[in-house]
């Protein structure tokens, strides 16, 4: 596993983004997190050592823009070099998750064809509205490795009919002091749904604040992710 951010900095978008991490940190840093600006590690994918091999090792799965949002439109400028990179390390597995998916058209290399083998985009939910907007798009576009991400999920949703040529669907809740509840039947639900269509379904973490069997639970931020995983319920 290795992490690739080109660019740091990120925009609000929608329901989801309300207790962002990302936005959490930097304002403990005092950094305006709205100021979007290329890394020092923006061409992470093909650095070489000294004696001339990639120091990124052939085989990984790169989290791509796990801190951003490799759609955002303050990125356009850059991204091409993106692709190119990810192009020439063909040997490597690019994963990134966008809340913007409506701006992926815009933003395909011109030879993406029916996707990159080597590319598995993840399409971000948290809402029903979010849902049928963002998933109607995403069932669409050639893309060769489907994932959806219901993450901070924030009610009971419906995501059955868009489940054809994905391949995995992560549920999550939110994690802070002010997260808005997580109900455990809603997990549940889209466990469901997916097992009906035969998609692998995880339960990423639990919400700060969790309700199971009509309990409310405040969980600790460290354990919301292990009380997820004790769940068993991944498939």
């Amino acid at each position: 596993m290795a992490m690739w951010n080109p660019w740091r900095g990120c925009h609000k978008h929608s329901e989801g983004c309300k207790f962002c991490y990302i936005h959490k940190g930097d304002s403990r840093r005092k950094v305006d997190t709205n100021d979007i600006v290329k890394t020092k590690n923006f061409s992470a994918p093909i650095a070489k050592t000294k004696q001339g091999t990639y120091k990124m090792k052939s085989g990984q799965t790169v989290y791509l823009c796990f801190s951003t949002d490799f759609l955002l439109e303050d990125a356009d400028p850059w991204r091409d070099e993106c692709w190119q990179m990810i192009r020439e390390r063909s040997d490597l597995h690019f994963l990134f998750l966008t809340k913007r998916i409506e701006r992926f058209e815009a933003c395909m290399p011109n030879d993406w064809g029916d996707g990159y083998e080597n590319v598995t985009v993840g399409c971000t939910i948290e809402n029903q509205d979010r849902a049928d907007y963002r998933l109607a798009i995403f069932d669409r576009l050639p893309i060769k490795h489907k994932n959806i991400i219901c993450q901070p999920l924030l009610e009971k949703i419906d995501i059955e009919s868009h489940l054809h040529g994905v391949e995995l669907v992560v549920v999550g809740g939110e994690s802070d002091r002010y997260a808005r509840p997580l109900d455990y039947d809603w997990v549940l639900n889209i466990r469901e749904q997916c097992v009906r269509k035969h998609v692998h379904f995880q339960f990423r973490q639990c919400g700060t604040h969790f309700i199971k069997d009509n309990k409310n639970y405040t969980l600790n931020v460290r354990l919301l992710c292990s009380q997820a995983r004790k769940a068993g319920i991944d498939c």
